[in-house]
């Protein structure tokens, strides 16, 4: 394999790993509340199933890892490059904060203000990856409609338990 070749592919799963690593430190807030605090809340009636969550987050991390390496395969010596996967970064760390308000806090207020920041920076996101990348920028399409329905899902449950 020639030598930018395996460039790219460690890039890409380094971005992936990255990702999944961000829902991994999620997960420890968001796994022992599960049974212990959030099956005892009341949920409005368009709540999945619990069991759904885990392969859409996979999936939705996957979708940034590569997203991420879309834009960093640009080359991390563009200025544009660096502010975009800079942007990444606090959003990638805004998502596992969620977790941590959300679940860890086991606050549906807190958890409905960190998502509400969580999704402008996933806006910021998309708007500086598709000026670099369109494919990398339409990648995270699925993860701002999903955080866009776990944002309405937070606010329902927070007034439902308020």
């Amino acid at each position: 394999m020639e030598s930018s070749k395996v460039t790219e592919v460690t890039r890409l799963v380094v971005s992936v790993t990255i990702c999944l690593f961000a829902g991994l430190i999620g997960s420890v807030f968001t796994a022992p509340s599960i049974p212990a605090w959030y099956t005892t809340l009341e949920k409005p009636p368009f709540t999945p199933p619990d069991w759904l969550f885990a392969p859409v987050w996979t999936a939705l991390f996957v979708l940034m890892g590569i997203s991420a390496f879309l834009v960093w395969r640009k080359g991390l010596n563009n200025k544009q490059v660096k502010n975009a996967l800079g942007i990444f970064a606090i959003q990638l760390v805004l998502n596992v904060l969620w977790s941590a308000m959300f679940f860890g806090l086991r606050s549906p207020l807190a958890g409905l203000i960190g998502i509400s920041v969580l999704w402008i920076a996933i806006l910021a996101t998309i708007l500086k990856f598709s000026k670099i990348s369109k494919v990398a920028g339409l990648l995270l399409v699925p993860y701002i409609l999903w955080v866009s329905f776990a944002a309405v899902l937070n606010f329902f449950i927070w007034r439902l338990n308020a």
